[in-house]
This record gives C-alpha cells, sequence and structure tokens, in this order.
C-alpha cells in the first residue's frame, strides 16, 4: 500500500490535463497562377491545376515548376519563412502545449509569360501534345 494514495490519481488527471491543453500546427501553401490552369509541381511532385493547395512539413526554400500550353514554363526557388512561433525553443510550446489548432497558410502568386517563338507546326503540336499528355496524368483538362 502507498504512503500517499493520491499520488497515482494525482499524475492521472495530470496527464489528462496535458492531453487537453495539446496543441497542433500545421502548414499549408496554397498556388495560384495568372492564367489559372497551369501545371503545378513542387520539388518534383505533381500536385494538379492551379490554384492549389498542399500541406507541407518542413520550412525553407521549395522548387515550384508551372506550366501552361503557350506559356514558358516557369521554375521559381520559393522560400517559405517560418513565423516566430515555429521558431526554437518557441515552436516544442506551440506544437504541443498552445491548446488549439493553428494553420500556418503561404499563399504564392505567379504570372507566367505568353511564349514568343517563330511559329512551327511540328514543335507546336509536339509541344500541345506534351501539356496534353502532363495535364491528363493530374486528371485536369486542357
Amino acid at each position: 500500500m502507498s504512503v500517499f494514495p493520491h499520488q497515482n490519481q494525482t499524475r492521472i488527471l495530470l496527464l489528462l490535463t496535458l492531453a487537453c491543453f495539446s496543441g497542433c500546427v500545421s502548414r499549408r501553401m496554397t498556388i495560384r497562377t495568372d492564367p489559372p490552369g497551369a501545371l503545378v509541381e513542387v520539388d518534383g511532385e505533381r500536385l494538379g491545376l492551379s490554384p492549389v493547395s498542399m500541406d507541407f512539413t518542413y520550412y525553407g526554400t521549395h522548387e515550384i515548376t508551372l506550366s501552361a500550353p503557350g506559356f514558358e514554363t516557369l521554375k521559381v526557388q520559393q522560400p517559405v519563412a517560418r513565423p516566430i512561433y515555429q521558431r526554437i525553443p518557441i515552436d516544442f510550446v506551440s506544437n504541443h502545449f498552445l491548446g488549439t489548432h493553428v494553420t500556418d497558410r503561404h499563399e504564392f502568386s505567379y504570372r507566367l509569360r505568353p511564349r514568343v517563338e517563330p511559329i512551327n507546326e511540328e514543335s507546336n503540336l509536339i509541344d500541345r501534345g506534351q501539356n496534353f499528355r502532363s495535364q491528363s496524368q493530374v486528371g485536369g483538362s486542357p
């Protein structure tokens, strides 16, 4: 028999209290293009047609590739800034003891430039076919 009979009950109550105050931070980025409907790839992974959103785990620089028929392909090294509540050591508290769910949202917009090249029916047809194939693999429409 324990000298302190309420010691186990106190521990259980403390654990339940901490579980109720646990926090959670999720990270989400949204990519928009002008014109909309461009194929979006982030770090080599196809996401779909813009506008598109994705959850991410790590801050830092992400490589974003945008392509659309009739427009130049755009590759961007996009830095994603870490908010103050996600910096060490504050992140430990915000990730575990905040008591609420927080979504850190980042929105990026890009303007695609029209492709200017001499009219070459064969290369134009090949490019259009490749764009259609890429878009059909992500389930989009041209």
